[in-house]
């Protein structure tokens, strides 16, 4: 659809679309510190101040990016996620590995939830952050739904954190499964350093696994001398 100014309420959807794309296109060529609105607004076809008729900041597009993003994956997961017979170990391995290997084929939305807190949740408004942080809500709940069908034993708020803890590890191991030409010269130069470097899949499934395993352990062992729970 092409237009020069947005009248009609599906203009302006189109339009916020097209700069939704866009960003997904940048994001597949640069991280996102390198992405600037002028460089977005210049590959829109549109002045940095139309952008921001749309968009209140470059933050506040990329923060709407991730949760489409999110929503993309979770629609995966519903695809793919299967109940299946084992033990709550085995099951528990096999969702580790699944949600894992899924987040590391989505490159853009483990960059986007590496830079959530300290640069995507800056320079927005009250009324963005509030809708984000609900987006947000709902996707723990559908992620913890998807989780359950697979690992029921888990608990509706173990389930949750599980979810939450997947969030964490994906913001903390991506960027340093992504380490800058510097680095990688000094582990082509001592491969003894080379462990040092982190295999994002491997450090996601290996974390998620062992939280799940603890998670299961804490609710077969709960603590002695907690009202209303047999030690």
């Amino acid at each position: 659809m092409e237009f020069k100014r947005a009248r009609s309420d599906e203009q302006r959807d189109e339009r916020r679309r097209q700069i939704l794309r866009t960003a997904a296109e940048m994001l597949a060529e640069m991280p996102v510190a390198k992405i600037s609105l002028n460089e977005l607004s210049r590959r829109v076809g549109l002045a940095k101040s139309n952008v921001l008729r749309y968009f209140e900041s470059r933050e506040a597009v990329l923060l709407e990016l991730l949760d489409v993003e999110v929503r993309d994956w979770l629609a995966y997961l519903d695809h793919t996620l299967k109940a299946s017979a084992g033990t709550p170990r085995e099951r528990g391995d096999q969702l580790a590995a699944d949600l894992a290997g899924s987040l590391a084929q989505r490159p853009a939305l483990c960059d986007l939830t590496s830079a959530h807190a300290g640069v995507l949740e800056h320079n927005v408004s009250a009324d963005v952050a509030l809708r984000h942080k609900r987006a947000t809500r709902d996707t723990y709940e559908t992620q913890a739904r998807l989780i359950l069908r697979c690992l029921p034993e888990l608990g509706s708020h173990d389930a949750t954190q599980l979810a939450a803890t997947a969030t964490l590890i994906t913001a903390a191991a991506w960027p340093y499964s992504r380490p800058p030409e510097a680095l990688l010269a000094a582990y082509a130069t001592d491969p003894a350093l080379a462990a040092m470097r982190v295999d994002f899949t491997d450090l996601l499934r290996q974390t998620l696994a062992v939280t799940i395993s603890g998670l299961l352990a804490r609710q077969q062992n709960p603590p002695v001398g907690v009202p209303g729970l047999k030690g």
